[in-house]
């Protein structure tokens, strides 16, 4: 093998073959397009002429004589349009730069061909990258010489530099000499304004545009005719004659669009004529985009005034104020943000009390209300003060005033017509000025912040003060429907903020001081009330509680619902409460005046229970029952003369409601009061428009199926505790029934906690025997579950298809429901032709009954479908076993019962309708449930029956159910309901314990 060269022999071998690059410089006259060039015009290399010599200086810096404006201006329109264009070249042996035969199209692929050196031809494809990605669409290519004025990107500077580092040399293609190519680090455009020759006050006033420093480095600058753009961000000049010369300079700031107007114009010579409309309308326009001078200080340039901001308010009918802003004089949009910045931070720290809905420096806008009086008051003033603005108003100007300071909240109150209600009366008075309540109310109701009188006054809502009332309005809930002014129930002083703490005076209404004065007093205990002496009961210790929270309620007009259990003697708690509502009337009233009696509405079957309970328990009253309407009898008046208890029924009560609305009555007892659970049935409708001072609701299910029934309820006995219907769904129904809101079912439950009381049997009564319930599964007959199925499917079908519009359908819908019921208990029942399919039901009741019958247990026996009742009454005939018959068509109910009670029949065969309430049947020990309810209520009413206070043996229930069918769907929507009672009415046994002191200050804090 030969020698091998050393490292740096060998680089510098290599360094020696490499061949330099130049970017060659040329000024580029651009040839109009002719008919063969489809491409469009090329350029040629621009030859000099005679604006060339105009303006430059020579070599020893005098200045060259400068041609007439007028004479520039005729040289220039003759010039091609010129650019500057580049391309590279290699330098040759000789030392020269020649193309060589490349291009910027083709020089990527010479690298080896020439020997290009690698440093420098990375630099060319940057550069003409570069060029590509920002050079116009619409310039055609020229594979020759690309043109600088149209390279957008300012790295031109950055990649000049990097030429300078490399070596890369900036030549011309002068065949003089070298040409040379400076760059300069900083330009300048500018339009000197000088007068001409005679240079007189009249002369004309010539515009030179120059460009800083000049081709020589002139300080005064070079003409800018002989200059072009570089993208937006530089600027060069040339020179053609006497030593050419290229100048390559950067702007301090992007080129404006007047800046760009002059380079390779020629001077504008002003006649004196026009001296004076050029400086008024020209002259500032022309100023902000290029910097004007007088080099010579012949021309005297005018100061431009800053720009006016109008502002047109058009004052109008109803507090409204149209505002159009617009500008006057000389445009200047910096002037004009900095004028705006000042505006919006003056007008926020003026109106922040009361900032407008809308930006108030919109074009155009319109303010209402308060955000025309605080624009008005406090931010016109502002805009007239200041020099740069003016304010034209249009219309009359209304004389608008805030009002400041503490506000003191007086609150009165007085009772109104309906005597469940107080009419409150808010004084807010602000440093003397008296505050409508109307208006303020409305405000506080919308949830306004600001508020205008009509006396033109106004003032923010945004105070501590304001929130208090606010609070105390929103927890009123039903803010929308005081369209009389402001009221509060009775019911809502439980679970309203302190009048006190929010008002400097308190409530003047003598029964409102009068039940504050008497609840405060309180002991720890609900204040024990004497059994009047015409009770002949010794009442059991819950009963006397019971007694006592009747009373409480009866002496403070507010009333309740009594929900003990079933068998725990509400009649008595009640009758009780009457005897001493009437011992207290007999001692206050005068001799010859008699209190109005007590009317009480019970189911019909309970009727008579009323009057045999009160025989027995309270004889010393005068009931009188109510058997027949008002047309059929004498009239309710007579009836209701010298009585102290009227009990009716609710058919009768319905259906002569205008009767007892016209008589006068001291309370209004409703019995079994589910039976007003609708609130949009005609029932509840007479309830409710009876004028009584204090209405007692007693039901064991004060829930039944959804929380409206609760809220019909307390529609009744605490007028005003709840919002609309409508609302109660919204805030309670429909969050606490799904499940999602917590704190609605604790609302709901502290709300009603004053005035519902519910003992169950468990709680108060423990000496009661031990209750079982049991399931019993009853497996269908073969046939009988074939027809099922056939039927289920068939049903099934056809629901779907409606149940979507429940409402519209809800008849087809529960028909269906019911059928499949009754299939599953029997199939005779849907069809008498099935009577030879077998009643798997009926055969294990008989079953059960044979083995407790044998034991001597006597047993109730419940359906929903008196059908059903009626075969298994014929089944207990054939297998001879006694019973008595129950149900509503049963026109001798007193003597049926007491037949059971008294005789030996050890059955008992009971409709839920019919026995569900009203009935002690303490003698039967065991309960038989063939069909299922959803609602858990029901049932436990019939099981109530027997399991009460009386019963010494332990009660035994047994639920019938067909697997498989829908009485299995029925039981686990049962569960759901009992869930919900369980959760509002006796979860952590919330309504179980008698009111305390602490319960009773509740009512007022």
């Amino acid at each position: 093998m030969g020698s091998l060269l050393s490292g740096a022999d060998a680089e510098a071998g290599s360094a020696e073959k490499l061949t330099p690059m130049g970017l060659q410089f040329e000024l580029r006259a651009l040839e109009p397009r002719s008919h063969d060039r489809w491409r469009g015009p090329t350029s040629a290399t621009a030859a000099p002429d005679d604006a060339d010599d105009t303006g430059t200086r020579d070599a020893t810096g005098t200045r060259a004589t400068d041609l007439d404006p007028d004479d520039l201006a005729d040289a220039l329109a003759t010039r091609p349009p010129r650019r500057l264009g580049v391309r590279p070249v290699v330098r040759s042996a000789s030392g020269s730069y020649v193309k060589a035969n490349i291009t910027w199209g083709s020089f990527t692929h010479q690298v080896n061909r020439l020997g290009l050196d690698p440093a420098h031809h990375r630099w060319f494809a940057q550069f003409a990258a570069l060029h590509r990605a920002t050079r116009p669409e619409t310039l055609p290519p020229e594979t020759d010489w690309v043109t600088l004025d149209e390279f957008a990107s300012p790295l031109l500077w950055e990649l000049l530099a990097e030429a300078d580092m490399l070596g890369i040399e900036l030549v011309t293609s002068s065949r003089g000499g070298a040409v040379e190519v400076r760059t300069e680090p900083e330009a300048t455009i500018t339009l000197d304004a000088r007068r001409d020759a005679e240079a007189t006050a009249g002369s004309a006033v010539v515009l030179h545009p120059l460009v800083t420093p000049g081709v020589a480095g002139d300080p005064d600058g070079s003409p800018a005719h002989n200059a072009g753009p570089l993208g937006d961000h530089g600027v060069y000049l040339y020179r053609l004659t006497k030593r050419p010369l290229i100048v390559l300079a950067r702007l301090a700031h992007p080129l404006t669009t007047e800046e760009r107007g002059l380079l390779g114009r020629a001077p504008l010579r002003v006649p004196p004529a026009d001296t004076a409309q050029f400086f008024d309308e020209y002259y500032p326009e022309l100023q902000r985009g290029v910097a004007v001078t007088s080099g010579d200080a012949s021309v005297a340039l005018p100061e431009i005034p800053p720009p006016l901001l109008v502002l047109a308010a058009r004052f109008r009918a109803n507090d409204v104020l149209q505002l159009d802003w617009d500008w006057a004089g000389h445009r200047d949009p910096q002037a004009e943000q900095r004028i705006l910045a000042e505006l919006a931070i003056e007008l926020d720290a003026v109106l922040t009390r009361f900032p407008p809905t809308v930006d108030p420096l919109s074009p155009s806008l319109t303010l209402r209300g308060v955000d025309a009086a605080a624009f008005a008051e406090k931010a016109l003033p502002l805009l007239d003060a200041r020099d740069d603005v003016r304010v034209d108003v249009i219309g009359t100007r209304p004389a608008y005033r805030e009002i400041e300071g503490h506000p003191e909240v007086t609150l009165t109150a007085v009772e109104t017509l309906k005597r469940d209600w107080f009419d409150l009366g808010f004084v807010v008075n602000i440093n003397g000025y008296v505050v409508p309540f109307g208006p303020l109310f409305k405000a506080l109701a919308k949830g306004q912040k600001k508020l205008l009188m009509v006396d033109k006054s106004y003032l923010s809502l945004d105070h501590p003060a304001f929130d208090r009332l606010r609070e105390l309005l929103d927890e009123a809930d039903a803010l929308h429907e005081w369209e009389t002014g402001p009221r509060v129930s009775r019911h809502r002083l439980a679970t309203i903020p302190a009048f006190d703490d929010l008002t400097e005076q308190s409530p003047e209404a003598a029964a409102w001081r009068a039940a504050v004065a008497a609840l405060r007093d309180e002991n720890a205990e609900v204040p024990a009330t004497p059994v009047p002496a015409t009770i002949r009961a010794e009442l059991r210790p819950y009963q006397k509680a019971g007694f006592d929270w009747l009373a409480l309620l009866w002496r403070h007009g507010l009333g309740g619902v009594l929900a003990d259990d079933m068998g725990l003697g509400k009649t008595l708690q009640t009758l009780a409460l009457i005897a001493h509502a009437r011992q207290e009337a007999t001692s206050a009233a005068a001799a010859d005046a008699a209190a109005p009696p007590f009317l009480v509405v019970a189911p019909t079957s309970v009727v008579a229970n009323w009057a045999a309970e009160a025989a027995r328990f309270a004889p010393g009253l005068v009931v009188r029952t109510v058997t027949a309407t008002e047309k059929a009898s004498r009239p309710l008046a007579d009836l209701a003369r010298g009585a102290d208890v009227v009990v009716t029924s609710y058919a009768l009560f319905r259906l002569d409601a205008r009767a007892y609305g016209r008589l006068p009555w001291a309370a209004l007892v409703l019995d079994e009061a589910q039976f007003v659970k609708n609130h949009l049935s005609k029932l509840h409708a007479a309830a409710r428009e009876l004028d009584v001072p204090f209405t007692l609701a007693i039901t064991g299910t004060p829930l039944e199926n959804d929380l409206l029934e609760l809220w019909a309820l307390f529609d009744l006995v605490a007028p005003g505790l709840f919002p609309s219907a409508t609302r109660f769904a919204e805030k309670f129904q429909r969050p606490i029934e799904r499940g999602i809101s917590p704190a609605a079912l604790d609302t709901l439950r502290r709300r009603i906690r004053p005035f519902l009381l519910r003992r169950t049997k468990d709680q108060v009564a423990p000496e009661l025997p031990e209750k079982q319930e049991q399931l019993l599964e009853v497996e269908l007959a073969p046939a009988h579950r074939h027809l099922y199925d056939t039927v289920l499917q068939r049903e099934r079908r056809k629901l779907f298809g409606l149940i979507d519009d429940l409402d519209r359908n809800r008849f087809i819908v529960f028909r269906s429901l019911t059928l499949l019921r009754l299939l599953a208990l029997d199939a005779s029942l849907i069809d008498e032709g099935h009577t030879n399919i077998p009643s798997s039901k009926l055969d294990a009741l008989v079953e059960h009954l044979g083995e407790v019958l044998a034991e001597g247990h006597r047993a109730l026996v419940f359906s929903q479908f008196t059908g059903y009742l009626g075969k298994v009454a014929e089944r207990l005939t054939t297998e001879g076993i006694r019973f008595e018959y129950l149900d509503g068509s049963t026109t001798r109910r007193p003597e049926v019962i007491a037949r059971f009670r008294e005789g030996d029949a050890p059955v008992f065969l009971i409709s839920l309708k019919a026995g569900g309430f009203g009935l002690t049947l303490t003698e039967a020990d065991y309960v038989y449930l063939l069909d299922p309810w959803w609602n858990p209520a029901s049932e436990n009413q019939a099981i109530d029956r027997t399991h009460r206070i009386g019963q010494t043996h332990p009660v035994n229930v047994y639920r019938l159910v067909a697997s498989g069918t829908i009485e299995e769907k029925v039981m686990a929507l049962k569960e759901h309901k009992a869930k919900l009672f369980d959760a509002v009415l006796d979860d952590d046994e919330l309504f179980s314990r008698a009111l305390t002191a602490d319960d009773i200050r509740a009512l007022l804090d």
